[in-house]
């Protein structure tokens, strides 16, 4: 299968790219410089410019493309940024399917679309949530409507915490519990919707591969837990207790609306379309993962 692949520097579109050409699938990545190897195509999503014959043949387009949302404090213009660099790819894309009567397209989107739910469990038919990055997903996902006009199958990928042992969440906390700074957000009731790198990834080709999969899909752990939860969890996995607390004022006061939406608001997402449609997943729990992760010589306890 000849899959195009947008966003495939980041953490997950690296994981991706490498695991379908292990798979023997040919892998074409869309590139914003000159291209420089054989299965490189140049695009430039602000001028909706795609290099000719990139899509020739193509059986599936995976658009990954988007900012960082927690990298740095949300002004005015950096909510801009985020929520441009979302959906300009992705209109682009979609037009590009349309077009080239490419059969699939496999869209990234986030778990912040139902926006703060609380204790209540969400799967992919809740509704869209309030909040800025609800918006913003909800804009992304609307972007893919041409392509879904044309008769292309449109998988979009609500993706949650992803956990990598190179990157990620894990690589942003983990230096703070190597030195006994790891702390729960607030008073970590929020809950915290994880999914492994692995599973991120083998979700990623288990839609590509599965043509009864449309629509939403959520690309969470069967099993999430609150932030409290896991600060425990990945304090026993690094042998690092945490009994602090980063208190929400604390937080308000130095990341502002970030702070009331991607740290201490969560989503208690469940991957009900992955399940239903046979999906397994290597690491179903937080303990199996955190160990396979940080390469620990010993299982850990799953958190009470």
């Amino acid at each position: 299968m000849r899959v195009v692949v947008a966003g495939s520097s980041g953490l997950i579109g690296t994981a991706l790219v490498a695991a379908l050409r292990q798979a023997g699938h040919e892998v074409i990545r869309l590139v914003r410089r000159p291209p420089a190897a054989p299965g490189e195509r140049g695009w430039d999503p602000p001028a909706g410019t795609i290099q000719p014959g990139a899509l020739n043949g193509a059986a599936a387009v995976v658009n990954l493309c988007g900012v960082g949302v927690v990298d740095r404090r949300w002004t005015a213009a950096r909510k801009q940024v985020i929520r441009d660099s979302r959906t300009v790819p992705t209109e682009v894309l979609a037009a590009a399917v349309a077009d080239h009567g490419v059969p699939t397209l496999v869209n990234a989107s986030a778990v912040g679309y139902y926006g703060d739910t609380g204790d209540t469990v969400v799967d992919e038919t809740s509704p869209a949530g309030t909040g800025f990055l609800a918006d913003v997903c909800r804009d992304w996902e609307a972007a893919t409507k041409p392509a879904a006009d044309a008769g292309a199958r449109v998988v979009r990928l609500r993706t949650g915490l992803v956990l990598s042992g190179s990157g990620g969440l894990l690589g942003r906390v983990r230096p703070l519990f190597a030195v006994a700074l790891g702390a729960r957000l607030g008073e970590g009731r929020q809950w915290m919707p994880w999914i492994s790198l692995a599973d991120e990834v083998g979700a990623i080709r288990f839609v590509l591969e599965r043509d009864d999969v449309a629509g939403p899909v959520n690309l969470t752990a069967p099993g999430p837990v609150t932030n409290a939860e896991f600060t425990r969890a990945l304090g026993r996995a690094l042998g690092r207790p945490a009994p602090w607390t980063a208190p929400a004022f604390v937080l308000r006061a130095a990341l502002g609306e970030l702070a009331d939406e991607a740290l201490l608001a969560g989503q208690r997402a469940v991957p009900e379309v992955l399940q239903r449609h046979g999906y397994r997943f290597q690491h179903p729990a937080l303990a199996v993962a955190l160990h396979a992760l940080l390469r620990r010589s010993q299982p850990v306890a799953e958190p009470e």
